[in-house]
């Protein structure tokens, strides 16, 4: 088996290998010493009787060895490189053991009980409300969100995101028809006297214009007039104009029920009629509302609005003392301390989190168990088998040991047994 270049191993793994080493000598040494100790004995058990029992104690520790040694070794590779049935298993059967090893977790890990009995056991919210609402925990938490939220920020294409805007305004903007809706809003507007207001507004903005502008009605009619009039005539119709223009807005202004007020009334509530059911005047809105939207000053100010916005919010979230990362820290502090206290929260968050995650099990755990299986599959099958020998051959080593002291106490009594009942 090809071997994984030191250099390459981690620091633990490194530390494996040579406990791996260490136990595999060890073993090694056991086998060796049985040996040499069979040799004597045998060598020497005529002028010595006695050791005959050592000679069968190392003949069953030789053999406890050697076969601990088959068994081990066939777990990782073919014993001596002889392509012998059922060895090499792990290499072998890789995706085998990888897809079994999925569905042992998926059947007793990801099981729905399971999990809601290990969740409900545990008091999610109470230990995160008192984590949280340590203020460096919170300020923490605020930080990496907004770290989370700058590269988002960044990765998003300018032009996508306008391209977004402008589809979802076009959908849920443009595609309706507004006359209807606009109209049955202000027939309701009407019907209350909610407009009385703004009809105020109007007049009073109107009178100011009037009282500050003066010089605005200076030939505003009397420039229509013939040239052969008089001078002094033509400022006096201009006078008389704005004289009563003033009188006028006053008169609006000061009667609740006067006639203007009236004709409002009649005008608006025909409009709303005409906006819910007249086809002429749905058709221009609609013409207005397309012209308004699909100007390219339009186009460029949200264009303008979303790149404002946007650099804004970076330096807001990039910037730890900014009024947003301040108030994130104090709202998620203040999230701490309401679940640290509230035990009736802390029940209704860890039911929340307990119900989702049996949701997520129960709907995804085949998907979750299969990344078990697929990455297994991934894998070079030298390396699972060198990486699963690091993790578990220095234990398997202690069987090879184990057997080689278990053969030699069972070769011992094997022949006493039977040297006593056959002589």
């Amino acid at each position: 088996m090809v071997r994984t270049p030191t250099s390459l191993l981690s620091p633990a793994d490194q530390e494996r290998r040579r406990g791996l080493r260490i136990m595999k000598g060890v073993a090694l040494g056991a086998l060796v010493f049985m040996a040499v100790l069979f040799v004597v004995a045998f060598a020497l058990e005529d002028r010595y009787p006695w050791l005959s029992y050592v000679r069968a104690a190392a003949e069953g520790g030789m053999v406890g060895a050697l076969a601990d040694w088959f068994a081990v070794t066939a777990l990782f590779r073919h014993p001596l490189g002889i392509p012998i049935p059922h060895t090499a298993i792990i290499p072998r059967r890789k995706d085998e053991i990888g897809r079994s090893l999925g569905e042992f977790v998926e059947t007793n890990f990801l099981d729905g009980d399971v999990v809601r009995e290990k969740l409900q056991s545990t008091a999610i919210a109470a230990k995160a409300g008192d984590w949280l609402r340590v203020p460096d925990n919170a300020e923490r938490v605020a930080a990496e969100g907004a770290a989370m939220a700058t590269g988002i920020l960044r990765a998003l294409s300018d032009d996508e995101v306008q391209d977004l805007i402008g589809d979802l305004a076009r959908e849920h903007l443009l595609s309706p028809e507004w006359g209807p809706t606009v109209g049955a809003w202000l027939d309701r507007v009407v019907d209350a006297d909610a407009h009385r207001g703004a009809v105020d507004l109007a007049f009073d903005s109107i009178a100011l214009w009037l009282e500050t502008g003066r010089e605005s009605f200076t030939g505003l009619v009397s420039r229509r007039l013939p040239s052969w009039v008089p001078s002094v005539a033509m400022r006096l119709v201009d006078d008389t104009v704005y004289n009563e223009a003033v009188k006028f807005v006053a008169a609006v202004q000061a009667d609740p029920a006067h006639p203007a007020r009236a004709a409002i009334d009649r005008y608006l509530a025909r409009l709303a009629d005409n906006l819910q059911h007249d086809p002429e005047t749905i058709g221009r809105l609609e013409d207005a509302k397309s012209a308004v939207f699909d100007s390219p000053r339009v186009r460029q100010l949200a264009a303008e609005a979303w790149n404002t916005a946007k650099a804004g919010l970076l330096r807001a979230l990039e910037d730890p003392a900014s009024g947003l990362r301040r108030r994130a820290t104090e709202a998620l502090a203040e999230i701490g301390g309401r679940l640290s206290a509230d035990p009736a929260l802390q029940q209704r968050v860890d039911d929340r989190i307990t119900d989702a995650a049996v949701f997520l099990v129960g709907r995804y755990r085949h998907d979750i168990a299969s990344i078990i299986t697929d990455t297994v599959e991934k894998w070079d099958p030298a390396e699972t088998t060198e990486k699963i020998e690091l993790m578990v051959g220095r234990d398997l080593q202690y069987i090879r040991l184990n057997g080689t002291v278990v053969g030699a106490l069972a070769g011992v009594a094997i022949f006493a047994i039977a040297h006593a009942f056959l002589g």
